[in-house]
């Protein structure tokens, strides 16, 4: 029996790659890959056990495919790597990261079609 869901997910992960993406170019260390990416952000909720306050923390998203990281030999996201986007003249560098003890990525379906890869901007030039 087919999976209607995952087919869903599917059509929609493409729909995101053919209209709702732009060019970005994934780093680790030396190595550098041409992806489409959708942007997107999490709110993150870190207690300070110190202080009792709860800090709103916000990242910059990229979701890509899954695969496409793959195939570019990245295999899955590592804190540290870099996401290099342009916006007109200028150059965007955001560090692949989380706060607190967060991961600084997770599928961001069911089906791990997607990765939605966590990151803070570090450099703009």
């Amino acid at each position: 029996m087919t999976d209607l869901l995952e087919q869903g997910a599917e059509w929609l992960a493409g729909m995101f790659q053919r209209h709702a993406t732009r060019s970005i170019s994934y780093r680790r260390g030396v190595n550098s890959a041409a992806l489409q990416a959708t942007i997107g952000r999490t709110v993150f909720q870190i207690a300070d056990q110190l202080s009792s306050v709860v800090l709103s923390v916000e990242s910059r998203d990229y979701l890509v495919a899954t695969e496409d990281l793959a195939a570019a030999g990245f295999g899955l996201p590592q804190a540290g790597d870099r996401i290099h986007e342009a916006q007109g003249l200028t150059e965007y560098v955001y560090e692949v990261m989380a706060p607190g003890q967060e991961p600084c990525w997770r599928f961001a379906d069911p089906y791990r079609l997607q990765l939605r890869i966590h990151t803070k901007g570090v450099e703009e030039a």
